[in-house]
């Protein structure tokens, strides 16, 4: 299943938001390998957590956010930030935002350090620092509707689930990916975890502002503000022969 969008308008231009995307484009392309030598710019800069706990190389705990290991990596991350980074850039603002969002791509990468920290396998991917994005979004909007796509073989549908649905389940599988791959999988589980966490602790101040859960009860977790609306979208029909 993949989130598409969600019904919750933003009340500003997105423009970190959409720097932050148009940056890790960029990179991608800079450093995609087109046959030339540009992997080695790739892996001085990726996350290695052997040499953190060494005291070296710890520029990529920042700059592992905008590398990606491929475009599928680069697209999903992508489609999550687009999804749910303006509105909690139109809550924080865009300098806070900015600096929240690194802040959630710094505790997913101590997270990750501190799972293995011996470990010489590098770590690239914002999945991280959107994660964050993710945790802040359900704490403030966890009844927003996110339209998700689903597949079923050759037939697809999509469906408006409540966000405390769609983030709920997704950590859900980190949480049971880190017990049974751990560090094997290939996949930076704990390190979405680090960052879920982060970004839903560090709005927590934000929320308390708004008025906690006087908050929920006035929005009931939906947006303060009117929804967007969209028209359904129907499930092919594949006529049979007779």
């Amino acid at each position: 299943m993949f989130p598409l969008r969600d019904h919750n308008p933003s009340g500003s231009v997105p423009y970190v938001t959409w720097a932050l995307i148009a940056i890790n484009c960029a990179v991608y392309v800079m450093t995609v390998d087109w046959g030339l030598d540009l992997h080695g710019a790739w892996l001085r800069n990726a996350l290695w957590p052997g040499a953190v706990t060494q005291g070296e190389m710890l520029h990529g705990l920042v700059t592992h956010m905008f590398l990606h290991a491929g475009i599928l990596h680069l697209a999903g991350n992508m489609l999550f930030l687009w999804v749910f980074g303006d509105n909690l850039e139109d809550q924080l603002g865009h300098v806070i935002f900015a600096a929240f969002y690194l802040a959630c791509g710094l505790a997913a990468a101590f997270a990750q350090v501190a799972s293995d920290p011996q470990s010489m396998v590098p770590m690239v991917g914002a999945s991280g620092a959107i994660a964050g994005v993710m945790g802040g979004y359900v704490l403030l909007y966890p009844r927003a509707r996110i339209d998700v796509m689903f597949f079923f073989v050759l037939i697809y549908k999509i469906w408006p689930v409540p966000a405390w649905a769609v983030l709920g389940v997704w950590f859900g599988i980190q949480v049971g990916n880190e017990i049974m791959a751990g560090t094997s999988g290939g996949v930076a589980h704990l390190a979405h975890i680090g960052g879920f966490v982060a970004g839903l602790a560090l709005c927590v101040p934000l929320w308390l502002v708004l008025g906690g859960p006087r908050f929920w009860s006035r929005t009931h977790g939906h947006p303060p503000h009117p929804a967007s609306r969209f028209g359904q979208t129907p499930i092919p029909v594949v006529r049979r022969d007779r």
